[in-house]
């Protein structure tokens, strides 16, 4: 069997050094010097997933094809990071924003109701104690990105910059925005309830997304950012599910931070949510609508910026050393939606924002974001003050405010992308 074993071996050695001479020295085939890499990407793919996939304690199959890992708290990817090797997991924050469990009380009126939310892999089993869900990578997410080292990470540029609506600016970047927003004070975190959607995607490599931006520092090199939301990426997950997924960076999307758990960073504490897993269900045009609360806030005392999903579930937290503007407090917040628009056959892409309908359109057919709220610097939760919106190109995504007792300030969004106004 040894023998057999090392005969094999032999002869696959044999079979590379032939191959690699072939392409060294006579060149006889264009095709040959391209063999060679994508031996080496795949053990470079094969280390990626060695890193990213921890052993779990226990595996559960999810309905759309997720494989959900219950992996132990104190071996998730964040503590691959050479500075939390020593770290002791923060069960539950110090404290919440004071006027979080008043707004919590607050009813939505009979006529714009939404309906509770959960992910579809709940309907095959859940975590145990001291473990975590993570949603497994497979060989082909990563082989879907251009890169591994560009696996999971956002593309620069990928900030709305209100007051920017630069034509040049808009075709350099292909995203597109349309979001409202604050600035001029110190903040200490955000709050929303966003409409969940399923909004349909031209080609593989474009997304639409509906997100919390919490932002310090300027928009240059040094851009420091905290992002929640949901999401539809083909390219990142392989398939068009509604998502509920995170970001972070400290350098304006070059080095650092990535999406969910795929880099060291986010550290979880929960064992029923998996970031980058499907929600379900999702709105319907003229039919029940569903939304989910996120608020991102500062630990007054720790200084690590949490996450808490819907009202009972605090998710974790990014450590306050991940950042440079953020580690003191954020500038700028912003919510929205933000698709990519790779101008196919020269033309604006047919890819949907929210509901893919515009927001004049209102309840049960457009995407909103409602009781939208910043914690200030003293940790209470409050009303956004002098709130902005931003889009690129109104005819193709729109955005309208309002406010009522309610929904507080709310703003209604989104579009179809092309249509006869925005060709």
């Amino acid at each position: 069997m040894a023998a057999a074993q090392f005969s094999k071996d032999h002869r696959k050695r044999k079979r590379t050094a032939a191959l690699f001479l072939l392409c060294l020295w006579s060149l006889i085939s264009p095709s040959c010097a391209d063999r060679l890499p994508t031996s080496r990407q795949r053990l470079q793919v094969q280390k990626h997933l060695k890193r990213l996939n921890k052993p779990p304690l226990k595996t559960i199959q999810s309905s759309d094809g997720d494989i959900i890992d219950c992996v132990h708290i104190s071996h998730q990817p964040a503590f691959d990071h050479p500075f939390l090797k020593d770290h002791k997991i923060q069960a539950r924050p110090s404290y919440h924003p004071d006027g979080l469990f008043d707004e919590n009380k607050m009813s939505t009126g009979p006529k714009e109701r939404a309906n509770s939310i959960t992910q579809l892999w709940h309907m095959n089993g859940k975590c145990p104690e001291d473990t975590i869900p993570i949603r497994r990578t497979k060989k082909e997410d990563v082989l879907r990105a251009s890169s591994v080292k560009s696996f999971g990470k956002k593309k620069r540029r990928s900030v709305p910059k209100p007051r920017s609506a630069d034509p040049d600016l808009i075709n350099e970047s292909g995203h597109q925005h349309a979001i409202a927003y604050v600035e001029g004070d110190k903040y200490s975190g955000a709050k929303a309830t966003i409409n969940v959607w399923e909004p349909q995607i031209l080609q593989p490599n474009e997304f639409s997304l509906s997100q919390i931006w919490v932002l310090g520092g300027s928009f240059g090199e040094d851009l420091n950012s905290i992002e929640a939301g949901w999401q539809v990426s083909p390219d990142l997950y392989g398939d068009n599910n509604t998502r509920l997924f995170t970001y972070w960076t400290s350098d304006a999307y070059q080095a650092t931070g990535c999406y969910n758990l795929l880099c060291s960073g986010f550290i979880q504490v929960n064992s029923e949510i998996a970031m980058g897993a499907s929600i379900s269900p999702v709105s319907g045009y003229r039919n029940p609508q569903y939304d989910i609360s996120i608020l991102i806030w500062k630990d007054p005392k720790e200084g690590h910026w949490w996450m808490q999903f819907g009202n009972d579930y605090v998710l974790g937290y990014w450590p306050s050393f991940l950042f440079s503007y953020l580690a003191d407090s954020a500038s700028m917040i912003e919510w929205g939606g933000e698709v990519v628009n790779s101008e196919p056959n020269g033309q604006h892409t047919t890819t949907q924002m929210g509901s893919g309908h515009f927001p004049e359109e209102g309840f049960g057919k457009s995407s909103y974001f409602r009781n939208i709220q910043v914690v200030d610097s003293s940790n209470n939760l409050k009303s956004p003050k002098g709130l902005g919106t931003f889009t690129e190109q109104s005819n193709c995504y729109d955005v309208q405010t309002g406010s009522n007792g309610d929904w507080g300030h709310y703003f209604y969004y989104g579009g179809p992308g092309r249509n006869p106004n925005c060709p």
